[in-house]
Order: structure tokens, then C-alpha cells, then sequence
């Protein structure tokens, strides 16, 4: 594969130098002009000899002379002529020098010199980047949250966006990690390779801009540049769906309008996985122990039929709901199983598709003031529906706060929040398609997981830790495998201060090599290498937990309650007096 190294500092060097070139030119010409007269013109006698000024004098004058400095006639006072070109060389000298300056201010305004130092900029501080890391092209509203999760999970990411007030603002963020952003358009390749897309440490690129067709391009170019790097992208249109999904297996199409639907249906089916899926998410005022309310059955009204539309339409009809549709726009086909009014969604065809009878509405247009205003049509008519709205803009966050729906729809929080988990909790989506996949979505089931977790963990925002079981994040727990000794989940998972007592954290789902998942592992399950696990816990238990894995006398003290002798002296001890040493003592974390 072809490796493109950067040269952005040739370009500004180059954007300087044929900006200058006239300039510096006629600065040096000048200047020697002016040097030579001043060794040639004589001087005034001195000691009955006519002084020439040497070309040091002659220099050191004239550059203080040319920049109005003045510090006087050296080394003795000059003859008339010498004054006559001394004063010709100041004012030759300072209008060339305002020359100059004028080409400097133009450089610094020229917009090409401005972005090749922007580019260059950019550069080095991607250069700077250590750790792993992941590149967003597009800083909207998805882009924005994005950033902010990575930034809370200390991950560091590289941002490419085309609007620069947009990136403008991303330089206003306090993020906690490395955040460089650039101006450009990131289906340019070159403009992904600045960001570091040909790194070892890139981990994934996140395409989530406006346009679909300029996602599927850098999906493509990420592909052809890095086929090692995760790809995520945004896509609501099947046809680029379509193509995406040949790019291979380490790609990932999400849709914020499936999602949803997807989480409503799983809402009104299953309310104890939702609950259970927005607990994960970090969802503000979701605890496990208050249980959200479903929506309820009944005859369902549809405000809007596009995208959204289409998907919650499906996701209603597949758990046997009746719906009513409204939408200016005329249907395609004849849809068989529901009532479609067409115009728009005011009173009169609130009214006609049996708003007084209706359990629950969908306010699903592109347009946030319509949205609100279907909604307080809706409960002027019916105050007890059940209201679901889709929030378009995240900056309307307060309207749709005080408008108090049941459910709220922001497609750029959805699939950010999507993306955020596919990046830093993959094994997430393994956990729930298990969930499903054996019918694991019972109530007795999830309630033993939400008791669990609960006992654990606690009701706050849980935090989500995967493991690699691999050299660099668990040496200690591979030298032992490969030393053929066992390490079982539930070692790993105890106190390092007190082994009697488990840390506050779950294994929620394991996933070996050839990709079989074990959905919550007991604590006799053996790790093998590979193996890949999602925790979820209290953060200061994955701290402690780090312990085990990487240090070989917090795992042998976890594991088998014996703490190794630490220093030549103590193993010196520990060999001479084997029974003396190593029962039940308490080891702190190294």
C-alpha cells in the first residue's frame, strides 16, 4: 500500500517564497546599491587623507538608515555627498521596506497561505497523537456529541470539517484529550491522510456528514488507504446502504431512523431491554429501578411520512398497532392495513384520523416548529395521548424540554450515540443481538441481569470498559496462560485489596476469537487469549481492575490468595523459609 507523507511545510515555504520573491528581491538590490555608494563616495579628510567608509560601516549604516533607526555619522562625520546619498538611500530604503511590509499583511490575508498553515498546524498536532484515536469527518450536531463522548472516555479523535464556523467552535470545546480540527473537505484524500488515517494508531473512521454520497466516498477511500481502520457511517438511503455494505466485514451503516424504530419496538415489547439499553446509554434520569412506562396499544396517528416515518410506521405495524398517516405529500403505491390523509397535520386532519380516540402520536416531520405545534394541537384535543416528537436540531434542546413528550427523537443524538458505542463498546451491540438471538429477552432473565447490576453497580450512570485479552492490555493474564496456569473471569473480577470481595463491576457479554459470544459469563469461565470482554461498572473499579490484568503479583494474589514475595531479598526469604511467607496477606495494587 502506497504511503503519502505530508507536505504541507514545503507548501507554505513555497506560498511564502513566490509571494516574498519580488519583495526580498528588490530589498537586497537596494540595500547593496545603497552599501556600495557609501564605499565609494569619499569621505572628508582625515590625518591630511580622504576616508572611504569600509563595507562594515558602510552595512551597519545603512541598516539602521533604511529602517529610520538613525544613530548618527560613523565613524566620522560625512561629506556633503555622502549626506546627498544617505538621504536618497533612507527614502529608496523605507518606501522599499513599506513594500515589503504591504507584501508581508497581503501574505498573512491570502487565503491560500492560510489554509496550507492551517493544513500544516493540523498536521503536527496529529503527529503528536500517542495514543489510539479515531477520525470524525462532519462537526454538526452528531459530529459535536461524538467528540464529547470520546472526550469523557479519553479517547482522543481528529475532526475534519468543512464549515469553518463550525470549527471554529470545536476550538471554543474544553475537551479532556487532543481534538485537532481542520477545515477541508474530507472526501479529499489527502485531507484524511493529514489526519492520520495511514497511522498505526488510527483506529476507525466516523463519516457522518451532511451529504451521504461524500460519506460513501471517504467509507471508500478510508477502505483503499487503511483496510485495517473501522469505518462508521451515517446512511438513511438504501442505495448507498447497498454499496456500503460490499466494502467488507469492519464496516458499520448506522441509520438514526432504523434505530429508533428499533427501540420503539423493542419499547412496546420488550419495556425491561429498553430500560436496560438506555441504563447502558447513560440516557439522563433512567435508573434501573423505576421502570419506564411503554407506549400503549391502541389506534397509533402518524404526523409525517418520510424516513421516519416510514421506519416507526413498520416498527408499529410489526407489533400489531394501527396507525393513521398524515402527510402533505402523495403516496406512492397504495399501502394496504392503515388510513392515509393526505395534507397538513393541523386540527381538521388531526380530527379525521380520530385524534379523540387515539392512545399515542408521532410528530415525525423535518421541521421542529411543526413538530411543537402538532403536539399542542394533539393534547388541545386530547390531553391524555401519549406524544412522540422528533427533534431536528440539537440547539432547540430547550423548547423540546419544555414541550414534556413522552419520547423525544433526535436523529444526530441517536446515531451519535450509536457510533459512540460501536467505537468504545462494540461487544454492546454483541450483548443485545445475543439477547435476542436465543431468546434470552425474558423477563426473568434481564431481571436477574438488572438485579445484578444493580447490587454491583448502583443505580448511576454505568461506565463501559472493554478488555483485550492480549500482551499490551493483559500481560500478567497472558503470561500466566502461557505459562499454561489457569485465570478464571471471576479472578480477575475480585478486589485487589481484599480478593473476599468482588469489585463493582458486571461481565456482561465475552467474545472469543472465532467470534462466539457467552452472554453474562459465570465467574468460572477460563479467559483465553483473544478473548474480548465488555464490563460494566463504577469507573474507580476498572482502574483497580487494570491491576490485575497487567501486574503478576495482584493476579497471583487474586487468584490464589498467596502474595508473591516481592525483591531479591524477599524471594531469597520466601525460598529459604517456604512456609513462612506468602499466607493471606493483603497486596495493594502495584
Amino acid at each position: 500500500m502506497p504511503h503519502f507523507d505530508s507536505i504541507e511545510s514545503n507548501r507554505v515555504l513555497f506560498i511564502i517564497l513566490r509571494a516574498m520573491r519580488g519583495p526580498l528581491i528588490t530589498l537586497v538590490c537596494v540595500y547593496a546599491i545603497s552599501i556600495l555608494g557609501m564605499v565609494l563616495i569619499p569621505g572628508i579628510e582625515v590625518d591630511g587623507e580622504t576616508y572611504y567608509m569600509s563595507f562594515f560601516h558602510a552595512f551597519y549604516f545603512v541598516t539602521y538608515t533604511a529602517t529610520t533607526t538613525g544613530f548618527g555619522e560613523i565613524p566620522y562625520e560625512f561629506s556633503n555627498a555622502q549626506r546627498m546619498w544617505a538621504t536618497l538611500s533612507l527614502i529608496v530604503g523605507v518606501a522599499t521596506w513599506f513594500y515589503a511590509l504591504g507584501s508581508i499583511i497581503r501574505l498573512l490575508q491570502n487565503e491560500n497561505f492560510q489554509q496550507a498553515v492551517s493544513e500544516w498546524n493540523f498536521t503536527r498536532k496529529v503527529q503528536r497523537i500517542s495514543e489510539p484515536f479515531f477520525i470524525i469527518c462532519g462537526f454538526g450536531d452528531a459530529g459535536s456529541l461524538l467528540a464529547r463522548g470520546l472526550s469523557n472516555a479519553g479517547i482522543p479523535a481528529v475532526i475534519i470539517e468543512g464549515e469553518i464556523d463550525r470549527i471554529r467552535a470545536l476550538e471554543l470545546r474544553d475537551y479532556k484529550v487532543p481534538m485537532p480540527g481542520l477545515c477541508a473537505d474530507a472526501s479529499v484524500p489527502k485531507h484524511l491522510i493529514e489526519a492520520g488515517l495511514q497511522r498505526s494508531n488510527c483506529q476507525g473512521v466516523v463519516a457522518i456528514t451532511k451529504d451521504e454520497e461524500v460519506n460513501l466516498k471517504i467509507a471508500v477511500t478510508a477502505r483503499l488507504l487503511n483496510p485495517h481502520a473501522k469505518i462508521i457511517t451515517q446512511s438513511t438511503t438504501h442505495v448507498y446502504e447497498e454499496t456500503l455494505a460490499t466494502l467488507g466485514d469492519d464496516i458499520h451503516i448506522v441509520d438514526p431512523f432504523k434505530t429508533f424504530a428499533t427501540y420503539l419496538g423493542a419499547t412496546i415489547h420488550t419495556p425491561t431491554l429498553h430500560l436496560l439499553n438506555e441504563w447502558l446509554s447513560g440516557t439522563p434520569g433512567v435508573t434501573l429501578d423505576k421502570p419506564l412506562s411503554p407506549p400503549p396499544w391502541g389506534n397509533w396517528i402518524l404526523c409525517g411520512y418520510g424516513r421516519m416515518g416510514k421506519e416507526v410506521h413498520a416498527a408499529l405495524d410489526k407489533q400489531g398497532i394501527s396507525t393513521a398517516v398524515i402527510d402533505p405529500h402523495e403516496i406512492a403505491e397504495e399501502m394496504p392495513g392503515f388510513s392515509y390523509i393526505r395534507g397538513r397535520s393541523n386540527e381538521k386532519t388531526l380530527r379525521k384520523a380520530g385524534i379523540g380516540t387515539a392512545v399515542g402520536i408521532v410528530a415525525g416531520t423535518d421541521d421542529d416548529g411543526h413538530n411543537l405545534s402538532i403536539l399542542l394541537y394533539a393534547r388541545s384535543i386530547n390531553p391524555n395521548i401519549y406524544s412522540m416528537v422528533r427533534q431536528n436540531r440539537h440547539e432547540n434542546e430547550i423548547v423540546f424540554a419544555a414541550a414534556e413528550a413522552d419520547m423525544s427523537m433526535q436523529p444526530s443524538l441517536v446515531a451519535a450515540r450509536r457510533i459512540l458505542f460501536l467505537m468504545i463498546a462494540s461487544l454492546l451491540k454483541v450483548f443485545f443481538q445475543e439477547v435476542r438471538k436465543h431468546n434470552l429477552s425474558r423477563s426473568e432473565f434481564l431481571q436477574g441481569v438488572i438485579q445484578q447490576l444493580q447490587e454491583r453497580v448502583g443505580g448511576k450512570k454505568p461506565n463501559l470498559l472493554t478488555i483485550h485479552v492480549n500482551e499490551e492490555m493483559c500481560g500478567a493474564v497472558v503470561q500466566k496462560i502461557e505459562a499454561g496456569q489457569l485465570v478464571s473471569m471471576g479472578d480477575i473480577l475480585r478486589d485487589p485489596n481484599n480478593r473476599e470481595h468482588k469489585l463493582s463491576t458486571v461481565a456482561l457479554v465475552v467474545q472469543n476469537r472465532s467470534r462466539k459470544a457467552l452472554v453474562m459469563p459465570p465467574d468460572q469461565y477460563l479467559l483465553r487469549k483473544g478473548d474480548d470482554i465488555l464490563l460494566c461498572g463504577k469507573e474507580i473499579a476498572h482502574s483497580q481492575i487494570m491491576g490485575n490484568l497487567q501486574n503478576e503479583y495482584t493476579l497471583h494474589y487474586v487468584s490464589t490468595g498467596e502474595d508473591l514475595p516481592h525483591g531479591y531479598a524477599m524471594q531469597w526469604l520466601a525460598r529459604k523459609f517456604p512456609n513462612s511467607l506468602g499466607k493471606g496477606v493483603t497486596l495493594t495494587e502495584q
